[in-house]
């Protein structure tokens, strides 16, 4: 029992000191997301703490973006999951990836700083691409994506929505306004990757 107990209170202090991190990191940046500072944000008496449970910065910084990883896909998982169909999954993604901002700002400002300043590795930003590029490649094989470039157009839209999700960030957009960029954003991807009709236009 002592040794479960002292599991899980290293576990615990483990997951406080990533929690700091990425609260410090998303209110100062990457640059001034010293240990001191983290350790001053979780109530550490010394910097000490974080050099027990982490290897140093580079294995904090890799734990706060496996802990992002987590938070972010918990939320938008089960909203692409419940959408049927490619059109409504792709609405579902970027409708959750904007209100995103706003349910979990920190751990979105945290991980933009993370991966454009600290060159931090993300699987699920680096993977959107490929998961974009096939989801328009089943799309348009079965039917409901119109004739065009898979691999621009998931250029395209993932740089568009970086821009929105970032900028929403950086002015602490609420979330009436975020579920309305959220929308207007699908309706914009829905239109262009839509079937052409008889006449010609989309």
């Amino acid at each position: 029992m002592l040794m479960r107990a002292r599991t899980f209170t290293e576990s615990g202090r483990r997951a406080q000191i990533v929690r700091a991190a990425i609260e410090v990191i998303a209110e100062a940046g990457y640059a001034k997301a010293s240990f001191s500072r983290i350790a001053k944000h979780a109530g550490l008496s010394s910097t000490g703490m974080i050099s027990y449970h982490f290897a140093g910065k580079d294995d904090l910084l890799k734990a706060c973006v496996t802990e992002i990883e987590e938070v972010t896909g918990a939320f938008m998982q089960p909203r692409i999951d419940a959408a049927t169909g490619h059109v409504a999954q792709l609405r579902a993604y970027v409708e959750a990836n904007v209100e995103l901002v706003g349910e979990h700002p920190s751990e979105v400002r945290a991980l933009i700083d993370l991966v454009k300043n600290a060159g931090s590795q993300s699987a699920a930003v680096n993977g959107r691409l490929a998961l974009f590029e096939e989801h328009f490649r089943t799309g348009q094989a079965a039917g409901v994506f119109g004739s065009f470039d898979a691999r621009t157009a998931a250029l395209s839209f993932t740089a568009g929505l970086d821009a929105v999700v970032a900028t929403a960030a950086a002015a602490g957009t609420g979330p009436d306004e975020l579920a309305r960029l959220g929308r207007e954003l699908a309706d914009l991807y829905v239109r262009a990757t839509a079937p052409e009709t008889a006449g010609g236009s989309q």
